[in-house]
């Protein structure tokens, strides 16, 4: 231990360790920043609010401000020593004729000469742009469908960064995620909120994925500068109203009476979800990134956020 009380072998670590900047702060991509921080490297993430500052540096991130008018002279200081690049902001949900992907779009053309060390690029998508499969058993060679605009941009979006980094000669991990949830986003909250509903519809099923495991799948592809399609999803596509269930058994409370998915009063954006009906195999993940599923089912999930009082 050094007099100042600075560790020498952890400071070296630090120094050591990978840098990353993340456009897009949110959900996701604050937890994997998180076991980012955690496992020793530096984390630069972007948000559209100054009031996030606080929060962001609350766990370790150093805030960055990006928003429609940043100019990549302005995040230049920022990210010159990046590595390691992770892009966890979607695309507009409107049909566009140009430059699909947000960050490109505004900073793209600099952005290569902006990153001198840059090593890596992940990009964080969703399995939506498989589309519908009518309940079947997909992966990463299934080719994509997507049904709603969202998805088809999500597409647009990949490939642009496909581009990029073909061009830049930069491996590109494209990590497509089942339905997000954990800490703060989850049945229990739902519940708690009144909000609580089981829709029925036959044949439906869903993957899901907990944040905790898409934290560790991008520390995973960054650290192996891993390349290609990987699905980040659990083991278990499960009827939505079985989740709903089981949340309000392990809550001791009456869950709501079941409700028919052709007549219930739905928003248009909640009904397209239901459009889409497929079975999504995480294998690739397991044999290429050596995921090690710490929530592989709902059940497991939902049981150890309540106990945990994690949720």
């Amino acid at each position: 231990m050094r007099p100042d009380g600075q560790n020498d072998n952890c400071k070296k670590q630090m120094s050591d360790g990978l840098r990353f900047f993340i456009f897009g702060a949110g959900f996701s991509a604050r937890h994997a920043a998180q076991r980012l921080i955690a496992n020793g490297h530096q984390v630069v993430g972007t948000t559209r609010n100054k009031e996030k500052f606080d929060s962001l540096k609350a766990i370790g991130i150093e805030p960055v401000l990006f928003n429609d008018e940043t100019t990549l002279f302005e995040l230049a200081d920022q990210i010159v020593s990046t590595t390691h690049l992770l892009i966890s902001i979607a695309p507009p949900r409107k049909q566009s004729d140009g430059q699909i992907d947000p960050v490109l779009a505004q900073l793209g053309d600099g952005l290569r000469d902006a990153m001198p060390d840059l090593q890596w690029v992940g990009y964080l998508s969703t399995v939506g742009v498989y589309g519908n499969h009518d309940g079947a058993w997909i992966d990463e060679e299934t080719q994509c469908k997507p049904v709603s605009q969202r998805s088809k941009n999500r597409v647009l979006a990949e490939q642009a960064w496909q581009e990029w980094c073909a061009k830049s000669e930069i491996p590109l991990a494209i990590l497509r995620l089942s339905g997000i949830y954990g800490p703060g986003r989850n049945a229990f909250r739902t519940i708690e909120a009144g909000k609580s509903r089981r829709l029925v519809k036959k044949g439906q099923v869903f993957n899901r994925i907990h944040v905790d495991d898409i934290a560790q799948a991008v520390q995973l592809a960054a650290e192996k500068k891993s390349e290609g399609v990987f699905n980040i999803t659990d083991n278990e596509p499960a009827p939505p109203q079985d989740v709903v269930t089981y949340a309000h058994d392990l809550m001791g409370r009456e869950p709501p009476p079941e409700m028919d998915f052709e007549t219930a009063e739905l928003s248009p954006m909640a009904r397209s979800f239901y459009g889409e009906n497929k079975r999504v195999s995480n294998r690739k993940s397991v044999e290429e990134l050596g995921m090690i599923y710490r929530y592989y089912d709902y059940r497991m999930a939902l049981k150890s956020m309540w106990f945990d009082h994690k949720w």
